[in-house]
């Protein structure tokens, strides 16, 4: 078997980080526990990345970067009312699919208040530049309407946390959602 390079082993951390980091957050995660499931060992990881924060923000950042990529792909070519509902449908597919990056997200988000409480600003400017980025992103796939982008996001927001929540596709709170976010079939695990 070929030898990874440096950059291979990289992508294989931030995998790994995002997977250890979406099950336990910030403060539960270990950067043992992502060396033995890269199957390094930690000095070497620390040779790819200067720490813990360094990891968890590569992980938070390819995790801004899919979703980017996603609503991207999706809204290719589309506006308005056609570009929402292609994105929705996308995202409700990647977040079931692939749930460790929905619990990375709202990890993200955790991690941001608790550095913030310790008076860590440089955490979550990295983690809201990303957000902004996928603001934006959603901003100009919905023709630059701020109320679609702000309830498309209100919607997405929402639709994160009963996932996360673990509320089965058939149960009621998921009533009145529009119909892309409720496309049972796609929420089921």
């Amino acid at each position: 078997m070929p030898r990874m390079s440096a950059e291979e082993r990289r992508e294989s951390v931030i995998n790994a980080a995002t997977a250890e980091f979406a099950r336990g957050g910030y403060h539960g995660t270990s950067t043992e526990a992502i060396a033995r499931r890269v199957g390094v060992s930690q000095p070497y990881l620390f040779r790819l990345f200067p720490g813990k924060k360094a990891i968890f923000l590569a992980a938070a950042e390819r995790c801004v970067e899919d979703t980017i990529r996603t609503f991207e792909e999706a809204s290719e070519g589309l506006r308005g009312e056609d570009a929402l509902h292609a994105m929705a449908n996308a995202y409700t597919g990647v977040i079931a699919e692939r749930p460790e990056r929905l619990m990375m997200q709202m990890q993200m988000y955790v991690a941001v208040a608790a550095a913030e409480q310790e008076g860590d600003r440089e955490f979550g400017e990295s983690v809201r530049n990303g957000w902004m980025r996928l603001w934006d992103t959603v901003h100009l796939a919905l023709g630059a309407d701020i109320d679609e982008t702000t309830d498309f996001l209100a919607y997405g927001m929402l639709i994160n946390c009963l996932v996360g929540m673990g509320f089965p596709p058939e149960h009621r709170v998921w009533e009145g959602l529009y119909p892309s976010a409720h496309d049972k079939g796609r929420l089921e695990k």
